[in-house]
C-alpha cells in the first residue's frame, strides 16, 4: 500500500456506495478483465499507475453497476458514477486524439495488409496494429500516464480515483466488443477510417478495366440463368447461429444484462422454430 493509500484510508474511511438499478454490469465475475489482447492492453495502462487499493475497488464498482453511463466520444470519454452521495459523480477521461495526417500515415501502412481490414471488420484487432501505428510514428494506445488527462467529481483527492478505475474497467469490456472504439478515442470514426483505407489502396494500384463480356446469340437465353455449382448447398443445414441477423448489428454497447444477449436470443429463436 502506497504511502497516500495509508493516508487516505486513515483520514477517507471506505463509503459505501449507494445500491443503483440499471447501472453498466462488468461481464467479469471474478479474476481480470478483457478478454482479446487489445482490451487487457488497455486495463494494463491503468494498472501502470499504481494507485493501489482503488484498483480493486473500481473493479467492485465495475461489478456492482455503479457506472450509470458511459460515452465515448473524439478524445474524450464521460461517465457518471453512483458513489455514497445521493448524486452520482461525473467522470471524465482525455485522450490526445491523433492528427488528421497521422491517421493518414497509419492508413498508408495499414493498406498494405488487406488481412488488417478484413479482421478488424470482423471485429478484430490484429496484433501486428500497434506496430503499424509506430510505423506512423505514432501510438495506438497512450503511450504514458501523461497522456490521460482524468477527471472526477468526487471528493477523494487521489487521481484516478475508484470511480474513474471502474469506468476503464468497463471500457476495456466494451473494446472486446468493438476494437474501433479505440480508433474513435483516438480521434477517427470507423467509417472515417475506412474511407482513407479505400483512398490509399485506390492511390497505391488501380485495378485494369475487364473487357465487355459479349452478349449471348440466342436472345432467348438472355432471360435464362446459368446452372448452379454442385457444391452450392454443401453444408447449408448446419445452423451454428440461430440469432444470426441480430449478430450482424453487433454485440449491444454497454450491455446491462446478467447473461450474454446473442446466447439468450439463440435459446428464443430455437424455441420459435421448433413451434412452427
Amino acid at each position: 500500500m502506497s504511502p497516500w493509500d495509508e493516508y487516505a484510508d486513515r483520514f477517507f474511511p471506505t463509503s459505501r456506495p449507494r445500491a443503483v438499478r440499471g447501472g453498466i454490469r462488468a461481464q467479469s465475475k471474478r479474476g481480470s478483465f478483457g478478454e482479446k489482447w487489445w482490451a487487457r492492453r488497455w486495463i494494463q495502462t491503468l494498472e501502470g499507475f499504481d494507485i493501489g487499493s482503488r484498483l480493486q475497488r473500481g473493479r467492485s464498482y465495475a461489478r456492482a453497476g455503479q457506472v450509470l453511463s458511459i460515452d465515448i466520444g473524439h478524445g474524450c470519454i464521460t461517465a457518471q458514477v453512483q458513489g455514497s452521495r445521493p448524486d452520482p459523480y461525473d467522470v471524465t477521461i482525455r485522450v490526445q486524439p491523433l492528427s488528421k495526417p497521422s491517421w493518414k500515415k497509419v492508413a498508408k501502412v495499414v493498406s498494405g495488409q488487406a488481412l488488417f481490414a478484413s479482421k478488424l471488420l470482423g471485429g478484430e484487432m490484429p496484433n501486428e496494429m500497434e506496430e503499424a501505428f509506430r510505423s506512423a510514428d505514432v501510438s495506438l494506445f497512450p503511450a504514458r500516464s501523461a497522456d490521460l488527462k482524468t477527471d472526477c467529481s468526487c471528493p477523494d483527492w487521489s487521481n484516478p480515483c475508484k470511480h474513474i478505475a471502474a469506468v476503464y474497467y468497463l471500457i476495456g469490456e466494451e473494446f472486446d466488443r468493438d476494437p474501433f472504439l479505440i480508433f474513435k478515442m483516438r480521434g477517427m470514426d470507423r467509417d472515417e477510417f475506412l474511407a482513407l483505407l479505400g483512398e490509399e489502396a485506390a492511390e497505391e494500384s488501380a485495378p485494369p478495366a475487364l473487357p465487355p463480356e459479349p452478349l449471348p446469340s440466342d436472345a432467348a437465353a438472355f432471360w435464362k440463368a446459368g446452372p448452379l455449382p454442385p457444391d452450392l448447398s454443401e453444408g447449408g443445414d448446419a445452423i451454428t447461429d440461430r440469432a444470426a441477423l441480430p449478430r450482424r448489428l453487433g454485440k449491444f454497447p454497454f450491455w446491462r444484462g446478467s447473461e450474454d444477449l446473442f446466447s439468450f436470443l439463440d435459446r428464443v429463436y430455437g424455441a420459435a422454430s421448433e413451434e412452427r
